[in-house]
């Protein structure tokens, strides 16, 4: 998921941030809620994680007005205040989830895929391309059967070549989705990752699933397909 995390603390930002890229997620930063809004409103995001203490703009106030312009990406905020007036507060502001301080990362990872699986609707917890499917939950992928281990960025780059499938995606789009930056034409990691991609997903003297237009950039095709 692409996620923006709003937080004036930097240390719990920094360690919140490593934490959700290690875990897969593209992840960009905001330190105050006027920056957040600005962020919110300009970038595509598949869902926000707002402290409600920040300065210039709290994230209760942020939420409401972000409902009121029509955002509806679901928000996760994040406080150190656990009454029920401040949760509910928050919720009827235009919420989706509330997560009081101190609180794991495993947490918040768990209910950032509850949010996903509710984006999603309860029935696509899958995706599929041919034989290859990917349980977008347990973020486990199967070939005919066979039980693929990709490491957490492959996994991202995957999702994002098979939600795109049967269309080409460029390599810009590719490292900005999955790498969280801005692309430089001369890096080579995009290709790096397709032939790791590659080397499990195809076993010796099967087609592969993964096309490359040249100067175009890549899909996700079943192999019999024209």
């Amino acid at each position: 998921m692409k996620l923006l995390l709003a937080e004036d603390d930097p240390k719990l930002l920094r360690h919140l941030a490593t934490g959700l890229r290690q875990a897969g997620h593209v992840v960009d930063c905001a330190h105050d809620g006027a920056e957040a809004r600005w962020a919110a409103e300009n970038g595509p995001f598949e869902a926000l994680v707002l402290d409600i203490m920040m300065p210039q703009l709290d994230g209760v106030t942020l939420v409401r007005g972000l409902r009121r312009r029509g955002v509806s990406v679901p928000v996760i905020l994040i406080t150190a205040r656990g009454e029920v007036r401040d949760r509910v507060a928050g919720l009827d502001a235009g919420a989706d989830d509330y997560l009081v301080k101190p609180f794991s990362l495993d947490e918040l990872l768990a209910r950032l895929r509850a949010l996903a699986r509710r984006q999603r609707g309860q029935v696509r917890h899958t995706l599929r391309v041919g034989d290859l499917e990917l349980d977008l939950v347990a973020r486990s992928v199967r070939r005919g059967g066979r039980e693929i281990g990709l490491t957490n960025r492959e996994f991202a780059l995957l999702e994002f070549l098979a939600q795109a499938s049967p269309k080409t995606v460029s390599k810009t789009a590719i490292v900005e989705h999955v790498w969280d930056q801005h692309f430089d034409g001369g890096t080579n990691v995009v290709n790096v990752y397709i032939n790791y991609l590659r080397a499990k997903i195809d076993q010796p003297g099967e087609p592969s699933f993964i096309r490359t237009l040249r100067g175009v950039g890549f899909a996700l095709v079943p192999p019999n397909a024209p």
